[in-house]
């Protein structure tokens, strides 16, 4: 079987088209997002509002009502939660997030224990890629499109926030707001992840894409070009391998983006362990070559 053959081969399939599609959407929007949580530092903030949806995406599913509602409200909640307790109390944000999200993540548990289904709701959690369905391919695209437009409509104001949120407020832009937006996005684009990877699997989409081209690059305009590139590069590599291997395709194309940011981390030509071994090693034998 030569190249072209490997290529087509699974493109045959409606549902493998489906999932290559869905792969790369949810690889794109998260990527960009991606971008700004790990410049802000939210990763935790990240892992907690997409483990937090799963309630909200199990009582939709119970009413009969999209998915995405259900999941921004309770994305909206999770924040809430966390402020109210961060504010109110002696106990810090990250404790905050962790008792939040790890309490609404259990509760959704439960409502998939107790919730009569003729499907299997565990798909939620750990993502079912090729049973995607055209109607899921429709959210997903509507939902991904509408994220994506905002993130890139607002990526200045965004940008600056991340940057410097006091300037931000001086110029009379609302670092809280900004923030909510930020927040309601990520809530947004868990949803369209979860089709792809599942509740689990979320938190690695929204973080290892912008985490790899932060290591590859200064400039944040840039971040937002690598960041997606590569993840949609490694949703489709994911998808080809799990069909040629008979692996779980969400977790392959997880796994995928982690073994790039692994090569990235190790060989990155300025930020790379190697790269910095290699230059510390020769300025040290620059040093003692003009002592001796």
């Amino acid at each position: 079987m030569n190249i072209v053959e490997l290529l087509l081969d699974p493109l045959q399939y409606g549902f493998m088209v489906r999932a290559l599609a869905v792969a790369v959407v949810a690889a794109v929007v998260c990527a960009v997002l991606s971008c700004w949580l790990v410049l802000i530092g939210w990763s935790l903030m990240g892992d907690a509002v997409s483990h937090a949806v799963l309630p909200g995406v199990v009582l939709a599913y119970v009413v009969g009502a999209p998915f995405a509602i259900g999941a921004l409200i309770f994305g909206l909640i999770a924040v809430a939660l966390i402020g109210l307790i961060r504010n109110t109390s002696r106990v810090k944000e990250d404790a905050a997030i962790g008792i939040v999200f790890t309490t609404l993540f259990a509760f959704g548990l439960v409502l998939i224990s107790v919730t009569p289904s003729q499907t299997d709701l565990n798909h939620i959690i750990f993502g079912n890629l090729l049973g995607v369905s055209s109607s899921d391919l429709l959210q997903v695209a509507i939902l991904g499109a509408l994220a994506l437009s905002i993130l890139l409509i607002k990526r200045r104001d965004l940008t600056l926030f991340a940057f410097d949120p006091v300037h931000a407020n001086a110029i009379g832009l609302s670092p809280k707001r900004l923030g909510a937006l930020l927040l309601g996005v990520l809530a947004l684009t868990s949803v369209v992840a979860l089709q792809a990877v599942g509740v689990v699997l979320v938190v690695a989409m929204l973080i290892i894409p912008g985490a790899t081209a932060y290591l590859l690059t200064d400039k944040f305009s840039r971040m937002l070009v690598i960041a997606p590139v590569i993840s949609a590069i490694c949703a489709i590599t994911g998808i080809y391998v799990s069909y040629y291997l008979d692996t779980a395709s969400g977790g392959m194309v997880v796994m995928t983006q982690g073994i790039v940011f692994a090569l990235v981390y190790l060989f990155s030509p300025s930020q790379g362990v190697i790269a910095k071994w290699t230059s510390q090693r020769r300025r040290a034998r620059t040093e003692y070559s003009a002592v001796a």
